[in-house]
């Protein structure tokens, strides 16, 4: 059982305290930095034995203070997941541990040749594991109780989904990757500002303005849903331009990147072989999230996602996983089971959604 040990940083996280004033979304970026860097990583060993033992140490720089985990289902060239987190420290002037306020679960299938990337939204209602005190909250808030074992175990548990391997990316991660490979180009679809001018059409992005088209949000007319949009945009640049052969005259300025933003249990040998032998994976990938509710709850602002979306999402991901699809019966579905008069159909945020305490139908968690 993970402790517990700074209390003082968790008071922010009270459900029943008022809302804080909440950061604009900083970093919901890179849902296939995994499978980038892999393949990259691939791709540069060709290149010869000192490109080979450079990667090796940069890998062992993202290793370092880690548990490995085990690798027999990448060795074994068997389906696996990992969870991506994108944390936000060292931003803005943050260095405590942070929230991740991107998590996207992904799996890869080689034999299917199919990878999914499922988005958990950071403000999804969730159990918060390990911890017995803590309980429900904002999911992203798990990697802050227990850093990423807690995120993990959350998410598994959530999901009903076996997650073994972790990705942490820094949030300066974006923005060095994108000029590791020298900038992207995108059409922007309509023109804004956000710290960086944007205008409507084809425009290139070096890294910092990369950065500021991913986490606008508030000016797009579809929300989150259109900066998704955008997201997808510069991930497939960095896709494109990291395949071709352009790319390996930065490889050191790439290795640099991941040895100091990114943060890892896969191996080195992990990596290449997903490299190898999950390469058919990128071919055909499904992108998906949460479908979540907004909620107010004890005056904090989150979302509910509902036992169907629950299930649907598990359903998907162990599928790919060659798992058996199984119905969900965990923490937060016997929430849902509980509330009642709930129209999960209409737009209006709910303010009628109740917590009650572990193993109780009736007596409502005051979160002591």
């Amino acid at each position: 059982m993970m402790k517990i040990s700074n209390k003082d940083k968790l008071q922010r996280n009270c459900v029943l305290a008022k809302e804080i004033n909440r950061q604009p979304a900083k970093l919901v970026f890179l849902k296939l930095i995994g499978l980038v860097i892999t393949i990259m990583l691939g791709m540069c060993v060709a290149v010869g034995t000192r490109i080979y033992f450079t990667m090796a140490s940069s890998v062992r720089q993202a290793n370092q203070g880690h548990v490995m985990a085990d690798s027999s289902f990448i060795a074994q060239q068997k389906p696996f997941s990992v969870l991506i987190l994108g944390v936000d420290q060292g931003i803005e002037g943050r260095h405590d541990q942070g929230n991740s306020d991107t998590m996207i679960l992904v799996t890869l299938n080689p034999k299917k040749g199919v990878a999914t990337m499922t988005s958990i939204p950071r403000d999804l209602l969730a159990d918060i594991q390990p911890s017995k005190k803590f309980y429900m909250f904002r999911v992203n808030s798990a990697y802050q109780l227990g850093g990423n074992r807690a995120a993990v175990k959350t998410v598994s548990t959530l999901l009903n989904v076996p997650v073994n391997n972790y990705m942490e990316v820094n949030m300066k991660a974006l923005k060095n990757l994108v000029d590791a490979l020298g900038g992207v180009d995108v059409k922007v679809p309509f023109s804004f500002t956000y710290n960086t001018k944007f205008v409507k059409g084809m425009q290139h992005l070096n890294g910092n303005a990369a950065l500021d088209y991913v986490r606008m949000r508030k000016e797009d007319p579809q929300g989150d849903y259109g900066r998704q949009k955008r997201q997808r945009q510069v991930i497939e640049q960095l896709i494109h331009k990291g395949m071709t052969l352009k790319s390996l005259n930065n490889y050191r300025k790439i290795l640099n990147v991941f040895a100091k933003y990114v943060k890892t249990n896969l191996t080195f040998n992990d990596m290449l072989s997903v490299a190898f032998k999950y390469r058919s994976c990128s071919h055909h990938i499904v992108q998906d999230y949460v479908h979540a509710h907004d909620a107010w709850i004890g005056g904090a602002a989150l979302q509910v996602a509902s036992t169907s979306e629950l299930q649907r999402v598990s359903d998907l991901t162990r599928s790919n996983l060659n798992l058996k699809k199984q119905k969900l019966h965990n923490e937060e579905t016997r929430q849902n089971k509980l509330q009642k008069h709930l129209k999960w159909k209409k737009k209006d945020p709910f303010e009628n959604y109740i917590i009650y305490e572990k193993h109780s139908k009736t007596k409502v968690w005051t979160g002591k």
